[in-house]
């Protein structure tokens, strides 16, 4: 995909020098020598502008905010004559992304500067195609995040919402699992049948059999009347079986035979219930190495790997940890019944900077630990009091 560049300098040899330092073959460039022409060419929507700070029929600053009204997406680099402190925190206040003095080392500076420019500039279109190629972002809206790794998850999941495969979640504890499988159910042919969710972590090994598949009356001691299983009340829907990895081996044996007949059996019973349930499932363990290891059965795993969708971790979602936390401080101050706080400059930089081994699990936990803990209507980086498992 080629790029363009405008480049705005008076000096036609200065102009020209910066052409061949910046020149690609993948980059179409244009050079102006006054600002008006520049900004009659507008419409061309270039995706990187350097303007000179002097120019002879209006001020670099006014052509930057000309840029910035037609589009504010436009990168844009001012190269000046001068170092002035004052007008580098202007043009920084007005939204330029880089400000090179013209001296000996400029153009080299330029080359790394327009470098930097085409990397967000990808970055953008990349996520406007996945945007794009997402019919209706709101039907996710409990899915917050504009990443370039949560697009990709939400375009798998538009992929296979329709459909009755089964589908397979995986990533580190706390990315969201449950989340994504609600989501996939909630814009399913499904959607006005049963959800029934399942932690099979959370359930003992000697208990998980009648919860999954129920029981009859007199099968074990205590079992006082007939009880339907978590498949059986799923019928018709969805059922999550979150962490799978986590199932006995033994109990992995029925449950494929479920997967395979699409019947269960109660306890206590020998007759086989005929069941409509569509399969999600997820799990934070290498499956892969558990059958190496033995605790997980070879035929299960590969009857499992139906439609694969991995969620990234936090540190890998970039700016959605800023989103993430300031939806999560909102709503604990609503909680708490305290007035609204916000987040500072030090505060998100200290979030980007954090590897969140706990994930969006270890996020929410802060931002909660934030509201009660900060004073005042403003959250500073030395309010985050971080988990010190890293």
């Amino acid at each position: 995909m080629r790029n363009t560049i405008f480049i705005l300098e008076d000096n036609v040899m200065y102009a020209e020098a910066m052409k061949q330092a910046i020149s690609d073959d993948n980059l179409d460039i244009t050079v102006f020598h006054n600002g008006q022409d520049l900004v009659h060419n507008l419409n061309q929507n270039p995706d990187i502008i350097t303007i000179d700070y002097m120019l002879p029929d209006m001020s670099g600053m006014e052509v930057l905010l000309k840029v910035k009204e037609f589009n504010g997406e436009i990168q844009t680099i001012f190269l000046s004559g001068q170092e002035d402190v004052n007008k580098v925190v202007e043009a920084y206040n007005n939204g330029v992304n880089g400000y090179i003095v013209k001296n000996d080392n400029a153009l080299v500076e330029l080359k790394g500067a327009v470098k930097n420019c085409l990397s967000t500039v990808s970055l953008k279109k990349e996520v406007a195609l996945l945007n794009e190629e997402i019919t209706d972002r709101s039907k996710y809206n409990k899915i917050i995040g504009q990443s370039n790794a949560m697009m990709r998850v939400l375009k798998l999941i538009q992929r296979v919402e329709k459909t009755d495969t089964l589908v397979m979640i995986t990533g580190d504890s706390g990315t969201g699992k449950e989340l994504i499988a609600e989501a996939i159910h909630m814009n399913s042919n499904r959607r006005k049948k049963p959800y029934v969710a399942i932690n099979i972590a959370a359930i003992p090994a000697n208990l998980l059999e009648d919860e999954l598949f129920g029981h009859e009356r007199g099968a074990f001691t205590g079992a006082s009347g007939r009880r339907k299983g978590r498949f059986e009340e799923a019928d018709g829907g969805t059922i999550f079986l979150d962490e799978i990895g986590e199932m006995d081996i033994t109990l992995q044996t029925k449950l494929l035979r479920v997967l395979q007949e699409k019947t269960v059996t109660r306890l206590g019973s020998n007759k086989n219930i005929k069941l409509d349930v569509r399969i999600i499932a997820a799990t934070n363990r290498n499956l892969g190495e558990q059958v190496k290891l033995g605790n997980f059965r070879e035929d299960l795993y590969y009857r499992i790997q139906g439609f694969l969708i991995h969620l990234p971790k936090l540190k890998d979602r970039g700016g959605d940890v800023i989103l993430l936390a300031e939806k999560f401080l909102s709503d604990f101050c609503q909680k708490h019944g305290m007035p609204p706080k916000t987040l500072n400059e030090s505060a998100k930089q200290a979030l980007l900077n954090h590897p969140f081994p706990g994930n969006v699990r270890e996020l929410i936990a802060l931002m909660e630990r934030c509201v009660l803990m900060s004073d005042g209507s403003v959250v500073d980086g030395s309010d985050l009091i971080f988990s010190d498992v890293i």
